[in-house]
């Protein structure tokens, strides 16, 4: 087994000032490739901690991805200590001045001196391509690793990893066969009553069951090697009878993408009229491309759950639109949510049972359960449904 591992750099990242994505992507991206992510670690922007980090981690993995510093500042250190770290020195690579250069000039600007340092790397090092920005990457081999250096800006990390060190890692390595990832989503039942359900089912030999919440839902993934599939499959189909009620996607679509997708296929306009989720509904689904007529936020309107209905399929109609939802304003912990169709108009009134949710988690539980009324109307099942801590305190349908 390769053991490949990842070494985040930067003060920022280290004292949680701002989450590390870049590491949840790489290690979902190398799982993909056979290539399952060992350890991650994190270091700040110490030159004494970055190179004891490089010349320890180089001792143990076969292969490390650095993450960050290699931008113009007197904080980015990554190469300085990769040329420390490795006995060597840096040098400029002309061709990357170059390109940088050319890069500012395009875009009518000058080049700080600051961005010279961005093409120094060690002497012994490989370059590595970086198409979207002026960061330049690079790779070296330090006693039994092969590490490379990647930059800490997102867009320009994932190229590099996806255009240069995957293509690199294929071409040494005899990479195994990437294990097999079965995952669902669901929402409405909380995660120790999912797994009370699914713990009893024996699982096959190097099989695991994971769950992840996020609230406002939770992720099941059954993991294993691509030898056990059609055991695994045996096992996932028991999942899902069990979970059918609360599954509100299967793989990693999102709930967002499966309404685009369906509403699509289906030739139907949404239109959306909010209170509390204050758009966040909106922008859920404008981001994932479904197709929506007109969208409005309002002030709090004082109605009761009939004549939200009523407003709902009103709104329908006055924007030629085949579908709407509407979610009222937050009083008192309750709040209600309306869905117009073709077939016929429904409404729920839900209130919070408990208090020690913030605004913000509460607005993502509401579009949830928006979006999720759509969804059930879509595949014919019961539109109205609670979530756990919620209770469902009355319905219309019309």
């Amino acid at each position: 087994m390769i053991r490949v591992e990842m070494l985040s750099t930067g003060d920022e990242v280290l004292h949680g000032q701002i989450v590390d994505t870049n590491a949840a992507w790489l290690a979902d991206v190398l799982f993909q490739h056979g290539l399952p992510m060992t350890s991650r670690s994190t270091v700040g922007d110490a030159m004494s901690s970055l190179v004891e980090a490089l010349q320890s981690r180089s001792q143990i993995a076969d292969v490390l991805i650095v993450n960050g510093g290699l931008g113009p500042t007197s904080d980015d250190l990554s190469a300085q200590a990769a040329a420390i770290a490795s006995g060597s020195e840096l040098i400029i690579q002309q061709a990357w001045l170059e390109k940088m250069e050319a890069w500012f000039a395009s875009r009518g600007r000058m080049m700080a001196p600051s961005n010279r340092k961005q093409a120094e790397i060690p002497a012994i090092a490989e370059m590595l391509d970086n198409p979207v920005g002026t960061a330049c990457g690079f790779a070296i081999q330090l006693n039994r690793c092969w590490i490379f250096f990647t930059p800490g800006v997102p867009s320009e990390f994932k190229v590099m990893v996806e255009q240069e060190i995957i293509p690199r890692l294929k071409a040494r390595f005899e990479l195994p066969e990437p294990p097999l990832c079965l995952r669902l989503t669901t929402f409405g039942r909380g995660e120790s009553d999912i797994a009370a359900e699914l713990e009893p089912l024996p699982l096959p030999e190097g099989v695991v069951m994971g769950y992840r919440s996020s609230m406002p839902i939770i992720e099941i993934k059954l993991t294993g090697p691509a030898s056990q599939r059609a055991a695994m499959e045996q096992v996932w189909q028991q999942v899902k009878l069990l979970l059918a009620e609360c599954t509100i996607f299967e793989g990693t679509e999102g709930l967002p993408a499966l309404l685009a997708r369906e509403l699509q296929q289906r030739g139907f306009q949404l239109a959306l009229s909010e209170q509390f989720t204050a758009g966040l509904l909106n922008w859920q689904l404008a981001a994932a491309d479904v197709a929506l007529s007109k969208a409005e936020i309002l002030p709090p309107q004082d109605e009761d759950l009939e004549a939200q209905v009523a407003r709902t399929r009103d709104w329908a109609k006055q924007q030629g639109a085949a579908l709407a939802l509407s979610v009222g304003h937050l009083v008192e912990g309750e709040v209600s949510i309306a869905l117009h169709t073709p077939e016929a108009s429904w409404g729920q009134r839900v209130k919070f049972t408990h208090g020690r949710h913030n605004v913000e988690t509460r607005q993502k539980v509401v579009a949830m359960m928006a979006m999720n009324m759509l969804r059930r109307w879509l595949h014919g099942s019961e539109v109205s449904t609670g979530h756990g801590w919620i209770d469902v305190l009355e319905t219309v349908k019309r």
